[in-house]
């Protein structure tokens, strides 16, 4: 078998990528919908693996890994190695857990970072009320991520929440800003914090979303005002999403010093740069993305890896779309027993539901979804109902 093409797509926000081969089989992966500017970068791919054989995935990969970088530069791999144990899985008739050496769980945990609702204010009543509808959403979430600090734009409600002057410009906007927390702004977020585990209570994790940006000191303080709650894990407080670099020393400075998990991960790319995080124990829980890290392999060593250190995996995925999910679900199946849940993506927009076979069956029951034995990630395109969504330039997607 050869690959023949590989065709991109911005299909609902998200860049999509459909690899063929010479024998008929294609296979699809994707980008986050928050990155449809990577498409150029999906397309620069294209003639490293033409007239490669796509069941072997790892030499395919060998000849494009060392192109790509942290997020959001990985994205476009990532999507490329997903493509290729589509169609690994689908020419062997099995589902791509199968070919990562086969499941150990028949349905995985998920948690909540996507599912919102609006909140009335920015009070700590307010963020009770709201923990309490997502608490009460069918899907009976066994963990969810609120975000505070820097992340949840604490810093926007208030002038003197930090030593700082807020800005909201760039790509990214909610959270370019890093300092101390002023007095008031620490005991501000604390309110914020005990407002919602108050609601939870121990029937359901916190887990906190926090920066980057904090100082060492305010994530250590923060953490041992923490210890004995009912909290997951504090997610990139000093620097995470689109950093571009690790820098496991200022980790190691709040880590080892109190009980409550220290998370972090997603911006990381490939396996060798989180090395250190592992090895020296900095945190004790990574949550890479797999559609950033390099692919679902990729994160199966790093996970692997980390297991072998004591240290937990909560991989991240909020904006991953159905394919994104149908991969994260055949990924965890697989996964070593320090797999905590992953952040669940949705079909958003829900044509999405529409426009392909397979989706309908990640359904979440108790924070849980099966795991479908599919050949593949598990879904295919209905080429006649996705060209409806197809922009003008991307119209001969499905044309082999």
């Amino acid at each position: 078998m050869k690959i023949t093409d590989m065709k991109v797509a911005i299909i609902g926000n998200a860049p999509v990528v459909r690899i063929t081969t010479d024998e008929g089989i294609d296979g699809i992966g994707s980008g986050q919908s928050s990155k449809p500017y990577l498409k150029p970068m999906f397309e620069f791919y294209r003639d490293m693996i033409i007239g490669k054989d796509p069941t072997d995935v790892e030499r395919v990969m060998l000849g494009i890994r060392r192109m790509g970088a942290f997020k959001p530069w990985g994205t476009a791999v990532s999507a490329v190695e997903m493509a290729l144990w589509d169609i690994a899985g689908k020419a062997a008739g099995l589902p791509v857990y199968k070919l990562l050496g086969g499941k150990i769980r028949d349905k995985v945990q998920v948690y909540n970072g996507v599912i919102r609702f609006e909140r009335k204010g920015n009070e700590p009543e307010h963020y009770a009320e709201n923990m309490q509808l997502m608490k009460d959403h069918p899907y009976n979430f066994s963990i969810i991520k609120q975000a505070v600090s820097f992340h949840g734009r604490m810093h926007g409600d208030s002038d003197d929440f930090y030593f700082g002057e807020p800005t909201f410009e760039g790509r990214h906007p909610d959270h370019p800003n890093r300092g101390p927390i002023t007095p008031k702004g620490f005991r501000y977020m604390m309110a914020c914090i005990e407002a919602m585990l108050d609601v939870l209570g121990d029937d359901v994790g916190l887990a906190l979303d926090c920066g980057p940006g904090m100082t060492i000191s305010d994530t250590l303080k923060m953490a041992k005002e923490l210890e004995g709650s009912n909290i997951m894990w504090l997610e990139d407080t000093i620097n995470g999403d689109f950093n571009p670099y690790v820098q496991a020393d200022l980790y190691r400075q709040i880590t080892p010093y109190t009980s409550t998990p220290i998370h972090t991960g997603e911006q990381i790319y490939l396996r060798q740069n989180f090395v250190e995080l592992i090895e020296r124990n900095a945190v004790n829980v990574l949550g890479p993305d797999p559609q950033d890290v390099g692919g679902l392999s990729e994160m199966k060593f790093v996970a692997e890896y980390a297991d072998l250190h004591g240290i937990q995996f909560a991989p991240h995925g909020i904006f991953g779309g159905l394919i994104g999910l149908a991969a994260h679900v055949q990924l965890a199946a697989t996964l070593p027993d320090n797999f905590i849940a992953f952040e669940l993506p949705q079909a958003r927009p829900e044509w999405w539901l529409d426009i392909t076979e397979g989706g309908d069956v990640f359904e979440v029951i108790d924070s849980h979804i099966a795991v479908p034995d599919a050949p593949g990630l598990g879904l295919t395109f209905i080429p006649e109902e996705a060209k409806t969504y197809l922009r003008e330039e991307d119209s001969d997607f499905f044309d082999n």
